[in-house]
């Protein structure tokens, strides 16, 4: 794309609003968006009333190129949105037979229901001339048209159907919009900030127009995202390999991975390559590790199982730890965590086990501060405990989940015989 478009999402539904739902559509959205080179300006949030979503409209007409909506494309009253944006750009809506037959179709056809009521006809009503995107993952289409020099994409809400229509029918109409190619990679980073990596690579991205890089920051980790635009995607990719080369040489070891979507995808991925398996004894983890692992399709040939001992009294009968000890140490110590790893290896008989014990909040115990975790990797070649502070004023939820990056940051450092434990 010659031409550098800005984006403004769009969001209608007033369960939004009131927090009854989470707004994962502009996330999901703005990064499929980075991917081909589209910079979202605005996220703006409106409920279900037209003249304020006329409101909105207006204003991102004033200043973005592209307008994404999503939500508001339902049979209900309250779904305005298709309604409201073609008014606001001069357009009339009109049946769309094969929406409407595959309405039938779905509705009918499928048991949902003995009869296509009237209400549900709406939803085949689109803007004349526009571009259709069939909705392969619920009812109501999506679509694109281009007026008065803005683009304007209409998703529905729903996030399944939202995230696979933006990226099957909205993302290649995008790319389509020119002759050239916008290519982009993703290299993820634990155990570096995103301040960190900004100041190691500032001048450089400063520096870049094409390829450029810029950093964003995850839940518990961060991003390095590489960008270029050529007349084919081999001529991109081959624009940024050196840059990739060279961001992973600086950055070494902390980088575990290129285009994935979270450190245990490249835990399972070593698992595969080394035929491997692993258990995990959790006590303030409350059994996240291995959620997050059978997350993942394939988990049950190198996740063999494991335990949540949440409390002192679980150590000891599930794992056979010795009452004294937890006694002496305190259950959120080195010595219990490196008796969790060691045990439920041995107990499941796997290549390796974890171990993870803490204070995940809102109370202390005594001794340590919230936020401070152990844990811990036994393996064949030994047993790997680190001790962690990961901020008494963070949240449950938080402590928890970069705790698990630990832990499968550790499991890939191992796999890939690096040093373990490296600060």
């Amino acid at each position: 794309m010659s031409k550098v478009y800005n984006a403004e999402i769009l969001s209608v539904g007033t369960e939004i609003l009131l927090g009854h739902t989470t707004n994962t559509d502009a996330q999901d959205i703005s990064l499929m968006l980075s991917e081909i080179g589209i910079n979202v300006k605005y996220h703006t949030v409106v409920g279900d009333n037209p003249q304020r979503l006329s409101d909105c409209i207006e204003i991102a007409k004033g200043r973005a190129d592209i307008i994404i909506s999503t939500g508001g494309l339902g049979p209900t009253c309250d779904d305005l949105t298709k309604q409201t944006l073609a008014r606001s750009f001069g357009l009339e809506l009109e049946m769309n037979d094969h929406e409407r037959e595959c309405l039938y179709d779905y509705l009918t056809n499928r048991g949902y229901s003995k009869e296509m009521t009237e209400n549900n006809l709406q939803q085949a009503m689109l803007p004349v001339g526009c571009t259709v995107f069939h909705n392969d993952w619920g009812t109501a289409p999506g679509c694109a048209f281009e007026k008065d020099g803005t683009i304007v994409i209409m998703m529905p809400g729903p996030p399944k159907e939202c995230n696979a229509m933006f990226r099957t029918c909205a993302m290649p109409y995008l790319r389509s919009l020119s002759d050239e190619q916008i290519v982009s990679h993703a290299v993820h980073i634990f155990g570096q900030s995103e301040s960190a990596i900004d100041q190691l690579f500032r001048d450089e991205m400063n520096a870049m127009t094409n390829p450029t890089m810029a950093p964003y920051a995850k839940e518990s980790d961060c991003l390095l995202q590489i960008t270029a635009k050529a007349g084919s995607v081999e001529e991109a990719e081959k624009m940024m390999q050196p840059v990739i080369e060279h961001v992973c040489s600086v950055l070494g070891d902390v980088v575990f991975g290129i285009d994935i979507e979270c450190v245990e995808e490249r835990v399972m991925q070593l698992l595969k390559e080394k035929n491997m398996t692993f258990s995990a004894a959790e006590s303030c983890t409350g059994g996240e590790l291995a959620k997050r692992f059978t997350d993942m399709p394939g988990a049950s040939e190198f996740f063999l199982g494991g335990v949540t001992t949440y409390t002192n009294g679980a150590k000891s009968k599930l794992l056979g730890i010795d009452p004294a000890l937890i006694e002496e140490k305190g259950a959120v110590s080195f010595e219990v965590a490196k008796e969790m790893a060691e045990r439920v290896r041995e107990l499941i008989g796997t290549d390796m086990g974890v171990g993870v014990t803490g204070l995940a909040g809102p109370d202390g115990d005594g001794v340590h501060e919230v936020g401070t975790v152990f844990v811990a990797l036994a393996t064949a070649d030994g047993t790997f405990v680190r001790e962690l502070h990961v901020g008494d004023r963070r949240t449950r939820s938080y402590i928890r989940r970069v705790s698990g990056n630990y832990v499968f940051d550790m499991m890939r450092r191992y796999m890939q015989g690096l040093e373990v434990i490296n600060d």
